[in-house]
């Protein structure tokens, strides 16, 4: 008879099988002993097959869910851009990934008067959005596409944020299309750009 255990099938001698196997015809509770912890490990495997399956399930749920979230900022993206949605409803619609990028949900519109046209070489209200956090000033520009043009607004905003407020921001747009001139500029000018749609791993 197998025990289950190649351990212990191979520890016991033709002598000890015997005894064995009589134990179990003639001693009732001793065979039910023996049918108990059989069945337990089989109970036992059943669920931590189970539990396998579970896992298997879960990680496949996880990756359908970053799909879905990536397809619909996809959309919202395409959609901007061929005008289907508005400035203020893409901006709208992209908080939860500001939410996300940064673990905040609390960015502030600000609102500065340039007299001297730094950032548009005329006389302006600029608006820009703007989270502190750890007395970290951040200033977030939300672009379906981002070219180098828009890299090049982002720094001169920063650089009249500076002027006003006495404090060097951190610079980030989050884009949907980036161009590469759009990303080479910007590591030139120290502004961070993050897609609004991760990168498959």
């Amino acid at each position: 008879m197998y025990s289950g255990d190649p351990r212990l099938e191979m520890s016991l001698t033709s002598e000890e099988k015997k005894k064995f196997l009589k134990a179990l015809e003639e001693d009732e509770e001793f065979k039910y002993a023996v049918g108990g912890l059989l069945g337990y490990k089989e109970i036992l495997d059943r669920i931590i097959s189970i539990e396998e399956r579970q896992a298997r399930l879960e990680e496949r749920q996880t990756r359908l869910e970053e799909e879905m979230r990536n397809t619909r900022r996809l959309l919202m993206v395409i959609a901007h851009r061929f005008g289907v949605l508005s400035e203020s409803s893409f901006r709208e619609g992209m908080e939860y990934v500001v939410e996300e990028i940064l673990g905040v949900a609390e960015v502030s519109r600000f609102i500065m008067r340039d007299d001297e046209g730094l950032v548009y070489g005329h006389p302006s209200d600029v608006e820009v959005d703007v989270l502190v956090k750890d007395d970290q000033h951040i200033l977030i520009e939300v672009k379906s596409r981002v070219s180098k043009g828009d890299v090049a607004e982002l720094y001169r905003i920063g650089l009249l944020y500076e002027k006003k407020r006495g404090v060097k921001p951190k610079l980030l747009i989050i884009g949907g299309f980036i161009d590469e001139g759009a990303k080479a500029l910007a590591k030139e000018l120290n502004v961070e750009i993050r897609p609004i749609v991760e990168e498959p791993l």
